[in-house]
Parts: C-alpha cells; sequence; structure tokens
C-alpha cells in the first residue's frame, strides 16, 4: 500500500521561504518520479516540477528560480524549497509518485500515487 504523506505547510510572510516534505511509504519506485503540484480553490491543479532520483528537474515557468525539488532518504522522500513567497504562492500542494518510463518521467497526473496535500498561505 502506497502512501505519500506531504508536511511543512502553514502560514509564511510574503519574501519569506517554507520547505515543504513528502514522505513516501510502501513504494517500490525509489528510482522513479516524483512531482510536486499545488491547487487554489476553483482553480486547476497545476504542475510545479517534477524530477527522477538521478535525472534533471522539470520546472514550470511560474516558479523557475523561486522553488526548487530536491530528493533523499534514498529517493523516498521529496522536498520543495519555497523561497520568495508571493501572493500568486498560497495553495494546497500536493506530491505524486510514479516510475519513470523510458527512463522520463511524466507529470504524474494520472498517478494513483498522491499524498493528501499541506496548505500554504502567505500573508
Amino acid at each position: 500500500h502506497v502512501q505519500l504523506v506531504e508536511s511543512g505547510g502553514g502560514p509564511a510572510q510574503a519574501g519569506g521561504s517554507l520547505r515543504l516534505s513528502c514522505a513516501a511509504s510502501g513504494y517500490t519506485y525509489r528510482r522513479g518520479c516524483m512531482a510536486w503540484w499545488r491547487q487554489v480553490p476553483g482553480k486547476d491543479r497545476e504542475l510545479l516540477t517534477v524530477v527522477s532520483v538521478r535525472g534533471t528537474p522539470y520546472y514550470a515557468d511560474s516558479i523557475k528560480g523561486q522553488f526548487t525539488i530536491s530528493r533523499d532518504n534514498g529517493g523516498n522522500t521529496a522536498h520543495l524549497q519555497m523561497n520568495s513567497l508571493q501572493a500568486a504562492d498560497p495553495a494546497k500542494y500536493y506530491c505524486a509518485a510514479g516510475p519513470t518510463r523510458n527512463g522520463y518521467c511524466s507529470t504524474l497526473a494520472r498517478s494513483p500515487y498522491w499524498g493528501q496535500g499541506t496548505q500554504v498561505t502567505v500573508s
């Protein structure tokens, strides 16, 4: 049974930083892909970043240079370092996980493995 648990959300000041974490258990794809998405009520979920254990991360233009994804714990944990938080960043942040496909990561939009989300607010 795969479980993804996000943590690290909460209030932050504009211009401040937060570090989100996503811990995967029961997940056999330690060398697979992990992604971060976010969703604002009334809007579609937005892909932020996705990376395999050894690959180069993909970043959406909206957060490029502002957010950084990393993996540790043998690939079972993904972090999202969020800097210079702005008014556009409050959302519920989700992580997703899945296998690579031919060595590459998809967006994981259709992955069955998602966390419950962690809320980020900026004031």
